[in-house]
């Protein structure tokens, strides 16, 4: 049945299917924020996509959001940043740990989920929006979607398995990306490996009723790829995608051995496109300790499992929470917005992977 209170920030359904069998569907619907996560939020997907996953009657899950402009443009980092400043001191700041882990364990079961997850990723795909997005196992990119994990402009780096998805990429445009932050378009999520389908904005309540529709005595995962693909628009239709245009170059860009040489490479690019003029322009205004995480979180990742990728990333994003990068960036872009953020200067790179605990909260994930 649908949420009782259409105000709540996460609505819940189960939609009658085909066979006596149901669709559970997770609407985001915070849309003066763009559908950002806060932690109630987290806390209402994680115990729906649980139940729904070990009762038989859900065929399949829908995530997605209450407008067209935006998916999800990320987490609540504001109200994280006034928790930090509350005490500054603690590390880990309980504020953080709680997000940052309930958050990881969220996007981790998106990642083994043994059901379909159709993500509608149209508009707005940001931060932990794409944490949301990338694990799931049918991922939806229409011609208002716009990707970006532009952690570096806020002291942060790119987290929700950012570390285990971004290698992942074709060549080395997933280190790119992150030193970046550059955005995508729908072709370039669907070459990158961050998407699987192209479909009309407006096609979306048609394509959730064929969903409802489908028989799903086969096996579920391709009953779900057969809707999407029916639905799917033309190659053709595709906008042109600046990672698969600007491949080689962005390979020559950072086929360097040290970080440094990377770096300078990218700054110091002097050709005439202008999508990676502006990743160039980005990546001078980033957060050194972002930079180095970036390129020393993707070394380290390289022979992890999924869940030790988690593991690491939720030490690190309590690290940046204790220094003062995070939230000098999140005042200058989102809070005071003067765009001039006043960063710290580069401490050792080791002491973000120091755990703060013998026994780690996310232990359990594999």
């Amino acid at each position: 049945m649908p949420d009782m209170n259409p105000d709540a920030p996460v609505l819940l359904e189960q939609r009658a299917g085909n066979g006596g069998l149901r669709v559970g569907i997770a609407t985001l619907n915070a849309p003066a924020s763009l559908h950002a996560l806060t932690l109630d939020m987290i806390r209402t997907l994680y115990i729906a996509l649980r139940d729904w996953a070990s009762d038989p009657a859900i065929a399949c899950v829908v995530l997605q959001s209450s407008t067209d402009k935006a998916f999800c443009a990320g987490g609540d980092v504001r109200s994280l940043r006034n928790a930090i400043l509350e005490a500054p001191q603690a590390m880990p700041n309980p504020e953080a740990l709680a997000f940052f882990s309930e958050e990881y364990r969220l996007d981790h079961l998106i990642h083994v989920y043994p059901k379909p997850i159709v993500v509608w990723g149209g508009g707005i795909v940001m931060g932990g929006g794409l944490g949301l997005l990338a694990g799931a196992s049918h991922r939806v990119m229409t011609p208002t979607t716009r990707i970006a994990m532009p952690e570096i402009t806020i002291g942060l780096f790119p987290d929700v398995g950012g570390s285990w998805f971004l290698p992942r990429m074709p060549g080395r445009t997933g280190l790119f990306l992150g030193l970046t932050g550059a955005a995508l378009n729908a072709h370039d999520a669907l070459f990158t490996g961050l998407g699987d389908y192209f479909i009309a904005q407006e096609q979306r309540n048609e394509v959730i009723a064929a969903l409802c529709d489908a028989d799903w005595r086969d096996d579920a995962h391709s009953v779900a790829d057969k809707v999407l693909r029916r639905a799917s628009l033309s190659a053709d239709a595709l906008p042109e995608s600046e990672v698969r245009r600007h491949y080689d170059i962005i390979n020559a860009l950072t086929c360097a051995r040290k970080l440094e040489d990377v770096v300078t490479a990218i700054k110091t690019y002097d050709g005439d496109a202008v999508w990676l003029q502006r990743a160039a322009a980005a990546l001078a205004k980033g957060a050194p300790s972002s930079i180095a995480l970036v390129w020393e979180l993707q070394r380290r990742a390289r022979h992890l499992s999924l869940g030790d990728v988690f593991r690491m990333e939720l030490v690190v994003a309590l690290h940046c929470c204790a220094h003062a990068d995070f939230a000098e960036g999140v005042r200058a872009l989102l809070v005071e917005k003067d765009n001039q953020p006043k960063w710290a200067p580069l401490k050792n790179i080791e002491e973000y992977f120091a755990s703060p605990w013998q026994q780690h909260p996310l232990a359990d994930l594999r």
